[in-house]
């Protein structure tokens, strides 16, 4: 009897030690990030005027208010996006699932109706509906996309393609004939030519059109008309060697398509937020997080300057459930914790700047975005 009870207390106090060494574990997960050069923010100051001709709509992939708010730390206290005149909270849940992924969430921003998980540009039965895109072209602006990523990740199809699986890859990239956009700057060459179906999808978009840019240096050096450029073989650069791309490549097209007097949309995406997320990798994140926001600032210059133009910055979801846990605000360190390699259910921030900011304030659905685009654009469905 002594023995079993030996055995059986032994036991206990080994599942104990164990419990203890894994919680400690998971408690010495902790990230730290220090950035050694901050830059400067300028105060932006808003145009006063009421007309909006143009809206901008900026997505950090997997951004969410614990990304922004560890990232103005880190850089000491300051971002372009405290310029916003506006704040909201967008609800991500998906039709079939609480936590949503970039298909369903991106979705829900681009055809104004939530769907399925991982289906993109189509409604909850499969079936295509226009998107904020389509709907600008059809009513005579001009519309373009700008992303850090592949062509063929959920985000830009959302927008672009309608597929029931994001994971169609081919199929999405094939969709790129029909899309309409004026202006698309992304990644993923590879999967426009020596495809199964033996399609090159670079001369059926010639044949409509567009001219084709397979760098970046090649795509600077056009200077109107119809643009697809395709710069890299998968994603976009890590952000310290791609510098001010994200930001370059949204005022191009924002400038080429501003000569059409009825207006545009334009959909920009900092893409790898999401990547470096899912990877809990603290010092990429706060890399491309700082990087969208100084794209932010770029665009807000611009739209101040024009004086017609709304910007709505926003994510689709939040990724890795960043805690920011300490820090140093003067030193520019912040530590984190990561609950998750996946996708979390908190709201997700949206920022407004320009005419017909004051619509995007409070709480509402994703879905609710599109609307307010389209209400304000005046577009006919």
């Amino acid at each position: 009897m002594r023995k079993t009870l030996l055995r059986l207390g032994v036991t206990c106090l080994l599942f104990g030690m164990a419990g203890m060494a894994n919680a400690q574990e998971k408690e010495a997960k902790l990230h730290t990030y220090v950035m050694e050069k901050p830059y400067d923010v300028q105060k932006i100051l808003p145009p006063e005027g009421k007309k909006v001709k143009n809206v901008i709509l900026m997505i950090g992939d997997g951004m969410s208010l614990m990304h922004v708010y560890s990232a103005w730390t880190a850089n000491r206290g300051k971002l372009y996006l405290d310029n916003c005149q506006y704040v909201g909270l967008s609800k991500t849940y998906c039709a079939d699932k609480l936590i949503t992924d970039s298909g369903a969430g991106g979705t829900a921003i681009a055809i104004g109706q939530k769907t399925n998980y991982h289906y993109v540009g189509v409604d909850v039965n499969g079936n295509p509906q226009p998107s904020l895109i389509t709907l600008a072209k059809q009513n005579g602006l001009s519309a373009g996309v700008a992303v850090t990523c592949r062509l063929w990740d959920a985000t830009p199809a959302d927008f672009c393609c309608h597929n029931v699986d994001r994971d169609n890859e081919y199929a999405i990239i094939a969709d790129y004939v029909n899309c309409g956009a004026d202006y698309v700057v992304g990644g993923g060459a590879e999967k426009f030519v020596n495809r199964p179906d033996g399609r090159d999808i670079f001369k059926e978009l010639e044949a409509k059109g567009y001219q084709i840019a397979r760098s970046w240096e090649e795509c600077q050096a056009l200077k109107g008309g119809k643009i697809f450029a395709v710069t890299e073989p998968k994603d976009t650069p890590l952000p310290a060697e791609r510098g001010s791309r994200l930001a370059d490549s949204a005022l191009k097209g924002m400038n080429l398509m501003d000569k059409n007097e009825k207006g545009f949309f334009m959909m920009i995406e900092g893409s790898q937020l999401d990547d470096y997320g899912h990877f809990n990798d603290l010092d990429l994140l706060m890399q491309e997080t700082h990087d969208f926001d100084r794209t932010v600032g770029k665009v807000f210059e611009w739209a101040a300057k024009d004086g017609e133009t709304l910007v709505i910055v926003t994510a689709d979801h939040e990724t890795g459930g960043l805690t920011l846990v300490d820090g140093n605000l003067q030193k520019g360190e912040i530590q984190c914790r990561f609950s998750t390699t996946s996708h979390s259910g908190v709201m997700v921030p949206v920022y407004a700047f320009g005419p017909g900011s004051e619509n995007f304030s409070g709480m509402y659905e994703n879905a609710d975005i599109f609307h307010k685009i389209v209400k304000l654009l005046n577009l006919n469905k």
